[in-house]
């Protein structure tokens, strides 16, 4: 059954407990109100004087709205920045994780956004950043030892620790990626 609504996360469910047949009604126009057993609503047996007289239960979908969703991956432009970011992370005895990528690379496009939702996740504990391996020196890319792209890499201690190259299906990623956290936080 399919309801109209201008907003798709309110609904309201009209019932009536006489004959047990529910009716979803939005409460700007009459536009999307049709039976459960599927058949057509008569907006002309109905006037507005019956329709608010009836028991209507309201029901809402509101998104978690105390913490981003998504959180951007800072870029890192040179090793000088990548070295103070190692330090820092070492003294705060926390782990970073680096995305290296490519802006021609399909997978790493698609991947970066997944990426940025799962920075979300761990906010404070770990700090997300991210590579265009075309955009910095070269000397930057040796360091980091990448040979394919997307690698996402975890850095602890001033260290490489764990990394995965994804070349497979993004959800595969993020679950070795969540691993790879587990393991060593």
């Amino acid at each position: 059954m399919s309801v109209l609504a201008p907003n798709p996360h309110i609904l309201y469910r009209e019932t009536h407990h006489r004959d047990q047949q529910h009716t979803f009604w939005n409460g700007a126009s009459c536009l999307g109100i049709l039976k459960s057993n599927g058949v057509g609503f008569d907006r002309r047996k109905y006037d507005s004087k019956k329709i608010e007289k009836r028991n209507f239960r309201v029901g809402a979908m509101w998104p978690d709205l105390s913490r981003p969703t998504s959180v951007e991956l800072e870029p890192i432009q040179d090793c000088d920045q990548l070295d103070q970011i190692l330090l820092n992370s070492q003294q705060l005895s926390q782990p970073i994780i680096i995305d290296w990528m490519a802006a021609w690379c399909r997978k790493c496009i698609y991947l970066k956004p997944k990426l940025e939702k799962m920075a979300a996740e761990y906010d404070t504990k770990i700090k997300f950043y991210c590579v265009d391996v075309n955009k910095v020196p070269q000397a930057l890319v040796k360091r980091g030892n990448i040979s394919k792209m997307p690698t996402i890499q975890l850095w602890k201690d001033g260290e490489m620790k764990a990394e995965v190259i994804g070349g497979h299906k993004a959800w595969l990623v993020l679950d070795e990626v969540r691993e790879m956290i587990q393991k060593f936080r």
